[in-house]
């Protein structure tokens, strides 16, 4: 009887002492639960505002970096944009917008292969519609294929529901076609807010702006080569992102000698890959 007791005494002290880290760690879980609730509810919570910012920049003087606006480098430094490069470097990042083909990308594809130059095309569901085989070689070459929205709707006038139509929908076509997967996006129009630049990053893209453009895409302003040769030479800046229009006759003629000018001058192209800040 005596041995028994001790059993007894022994198996219930053993219980308990297990019961007890049981309750301890549930305990733990439960507080790590709450914790992790409180910090999804205050991310949740962030006010972020949805008033629509159009991107805009004030020009450079003497090559030197141009005024991009404290709330424009404000929102695109805090959610991890990618506007302009070091200033200290004599870099440059080429990329281009192109929303329907208009027959000039595959010389503007052989002058960059030529050049060895890497570029950004930010294309959308109608280019994917129509030029399947530039798109193929863009990415055989090693370009960067990036996100411009199915049908370039203004994103701050969008819901949440619709930016993720308008972006995923062109992701998921381009990684079925072929077997890529797209990180960059350039809101179309340059049409942002920090609700629609958060929204999306949750969908695993780095939003792209820019820090040199020209008013190079409109048809009836084409055959001013000149005009658009003096526009680029003289705003060239370290870490610029340049962005040009492939859908521009003037740009596809005057970009070899752009390109080897450029060169010439000291400065080096990057692929957006390798972007520094």
């Amino acid at each position: 009887m005596k041995n028994f007791c001790c059993w007894f005494n022994d198996t219930m002290i053993k219980v308990i002492v297990v019961i007890s880290l049981l309750i301890f760690i549930m305990f733990v879980i439960f507080v790590a639960g709450i914790s992790n609730s409180f910090q999804a509810i205050d991310v949740s919570n962030k006010a972020l505002s949805t008033k629509k910012i159009e991107w805009g920049i004030v020009r450079g003087k003497n090559h030197m970096q141009p005024d991009l606006g404290s709330e424009n480098l404000r929102i695109i430094n805090e959610f991890g944009g990618i506007a302009m490069g070091n200033k200290d470097k004599k870099n440059i990042y080429l990329t281009f917008d192109i929303g329907f083909e208009a027959g000039y990308t595959s010389k503007i594809l052989d002058i960059l292969k030529e050049n060895k130059v890497t570029a950004t095309f930010f294309i959308t569901g109608q280019y994917v519609k129509t030029s399947e085989d530039l798109i193929k070689r863009m990415i055989d070459e090693g370009h960067i294929v990036g996100n411009h929205t199915v049908n370039h709707k203004s994103m701050p006038e969008c819901s949440n529901e619709k930016i993720e139509e308008e972006v995923m929908e062109l992701h998921k076509e381009i990684y079925e076609k072929f077997g890529y997967e797209m990180k960059y996006i350039r809101p179309p129009k340059g049409e942002y807010s920090e609700a629609s630049i958060a929204y999306t990053n949750t969908l695993g893209y780095t939003t792209v702006m820019w820090s040199f453009a020209y008013d190079d895409w409109e048809e009836n302003k084409q055959g001013r080569e000149e005009y658009g040769k003096k526009k680029i030479y003289d705003n060239l800046h370290n870490g610029e992102i340049m962005l040009l229009h492939a859908t521009s006759k003037d740009n596809c003629n005057i970009l070899d000698e752009v390109i080897k000018e450029i060169k010439k001058q000291g400065y080096e192209f990057k692929s957006l890959d390798e972007f520094e800040r």
